[in-house]
């Protein structure tokens, strides 16, 4: 009998023996599996996955702490199906039993998980859990997440033996991760420099702004793995950013889009002239002013152009729901790609500049011509004709000569009008209505989307009064503006000119009509200044749609009784 118990126990040490040397080669197994991976994401799919088998846990998941340290940004699972995970709804960011364990970093086993006085419980349709192993995993002494273990299967505890194996299998994590952080690092700074590389080439060989902050943008998404990629710009005169250019889904929606700087992600880069991140914009406290429609999406991050003095505008990467938030190794080279996004909005502005400079001499030049030889060759003509016209003994034909001579005379005067307009200077488009109207129409470009199309006529800078001239272009602002926040249209046409009797301005588009009584009402102003200037302010509705604002005001003041 005592030999029979010799021989059973013995068998059972081997048994246990053959037992842990299956276990020490399937925990070498898996750590050679981890190690061998040098895609982040792969690496930690291998590693939650090697800690269920090494355990025999049903269910098993690995969670990421975010750069808060206080909530997880990614949380990876083993055992729950796709439609569990759907019905059981937004993923633990860390608080109760998972928030225990960041808080403590130390290998925790419980039997019974309701049994944790922080635990909080489980969701809705969220699977039945009662034993637990939870085991930090750290990165060069950083926690960099944790392993979570549930149900070892037969209804048995998780023993010290199974800590062990989980808790050598995180030193290998360990390793694992910070080898595929540095070989990502590695890649990514290739990347940029690449992307880097293509932008300035792009830069130099004179490509057009838009394309150049188009591959901007679409770069730095490509990167960074973002689904949005919206570059904004501020619009003068206001506390407001427009969507300058679009890069992702439904560019067509964002692009022209206005939002506030107060309250706003982009708004908070603007004004700090720093970046500003979140886990999800469109549940984050701190902005209540809608950036647009970002629901659905995750992680976002803003980051000013230019420098803290002169603020150029903001680039916003927004990416898909559940993706990891951005981290400041992420951050540093959008900052450098910022930076690149700053020079050629600098570079746009000194080319538009030159062009302009090119455009004024093209201008003095043609202004000279009309003076010295076409203005001066019909007042000849004219002369000549009032001459000719007391030589004439018929009356009609008499008539016919002064009347062509009147001519003559008004067509100079508007050739001198154009020359004003053509010599025109920047300090002087405080008193020029053409120029006033350009450059408004121009700034109008940013906020719809599109730039309007303008035509102007007649003596604008020497018959229109000052005091008309400025009701007319404060009229045309208001008008542009509600073009672009009322209208929703996709074409805007402006029409100014000056006749013998009155200035009329004509702006139609092919929006959505006058079929808001809040817009009506915001246009009162406009008939307020037309009748203080003694005119009117019509609204008229084109057989194809849309709508057509006429604003006009009388040149010459008539006695009022």
């Amino acid at each position: 009998m005592r030999l029979d118990e010799l021989l059973d126990e013995l068998q059972v040490r081997i048994d246990a023996a053959r037992g842990t040397r299956d276990r020490v080669h399937s925990l070498l197994e898996a750590v050679v599996s981890v190690g061998r991976e040098l895609d982040l994401a792969q690496v930690l799919r291998r590693i939650v996955e090697a800690a269920a088998v090494l355990v025999d846990a049903r269910y098993a998941a690995l969670g990421v702490i975010g750069p808060d340290g206080r909530r997880l940004s990614q949380f990876l699972t083993v055992g729950l199906t796709d439609e569990s995970i759907d019905s059981i709804g937004p993923l633990p960011a860390g608080h109760g039993l998972l928030g225990e364990l960041i808080r403590n970093p130390e290998p925790l086993r419980l039997t019974d998980l309701a049994g944790l006085p922080a635990s909080y419980g489980f969701p809705a349709h969220h699977p039945p859990m009662r034993t637990f192993l939870g085991v930090p995993i750290r990165v060069r002494d950083h926690v960099f997440g944790n392993l979570y273990l549930t149900d070892k299967r037969g209804g048995q505890d998780f023993d010290t033996e199974d800590e062990g194996v989980i808790a050598t299998l995180s030193v290998a994590a360990g390793v694992a991760i910070d080898n595929a952080r540095l070989y990502e690092g590695v890649r990514r700074q290739q990347r940029w420099q690449r992307a880097n590389t293509e932008i300035t080439n792009s830069l130099f060989s004179g490509s057009p702004r838009a394309k150049v902050l188009g591959l901007i943008a679409g770069r730095a998404g490509d990167l960074t793995g973002a689904e949005v990629a919206d570059l904004f710009l501020p619009v003068p005169g206001t506390d407001s950013l427009v969507v300058e250019l679009a890069a992702g889904g439904r560019e067509e929606e964002r692009h022209g889009h206005v939002v506030p700087v107060d309250g706003t992600l982009p708004g908070a880069a603007y004004r700090r002239g720093l970046p500003v991140s979140t886990a999800c914009p469109a549940d984050d406290d701190r902005f209540t002013g809608k950036t647009g429609d970002l629901t659905g999406l995750g992680p976002a991050v803003a980051v000013p152009l230019g420098t803290a003095e002169h603020r150029l505008g903001v680039l916003l990467l927004v990416r898909p729901a559940g993706e990891p938030v951005f981290t400041d190794s992420e951050i540093d080279p959008l900052l450098v790609f910022a930076g690149q996004a700053a020079v050629a909005l600098e570079l746009a502005e000194r080319r538009r500049d030159t062009e302009q400079l090119a455009l004024l001499e093209d201008r003095d030049r043609i202004a000279r011509d009309l003076h010295d030889l076409a203005i001066q060759r019909l007042f000849a003509t004219g002369m000549t004709l009032q001459s000719a016209a007391r030589l004439v003994d018929h009356a009609g034909a008499a008539e016919r000569l002064n009347r062509a001579v009147g001519d003559l005379d008004e067509t100079i005067k508007i050739i001198r009008s154009t020359i004003f307009g053509l010599r025109v200077r920047d300090e002087e488009t405080g008193r020029s209505l053409r120029a006033r109207a350009a450059r408004t129409a121009g700034e109008a470009a940013s906020v719809l989307g599109y730039p309007p199309r303008l035509s102007m006529e007649g003596l604008l800078d020497t018959d229109v009064p000052p005091p008309v001239a400025d009701h007319v272009h404060a009229a045309l602002g208001e008008l542009l503006s509600n073009a672009a926040r009322h209208a929703h249209a996709t074409r805007v046409e402006i029409d100014l000119r000056a006749t013998t009797d009155e200035v009329v301005l004509t702006v139609t588009d092919n929006g959505r009509g006058m079929g808001s009584e809040e817009r009506r009402s915001g246009l009162r102003n406009l008939s307020e200044r037309a009748l203080g200037a003694g005119g009117a302010f019509t609204i008229e509705t084109p057989d194809a749609g849309g709508s057509r604002f006429v604003w006009r005001a009388p040149l010459l003041q008539r006695e009022r009784h």
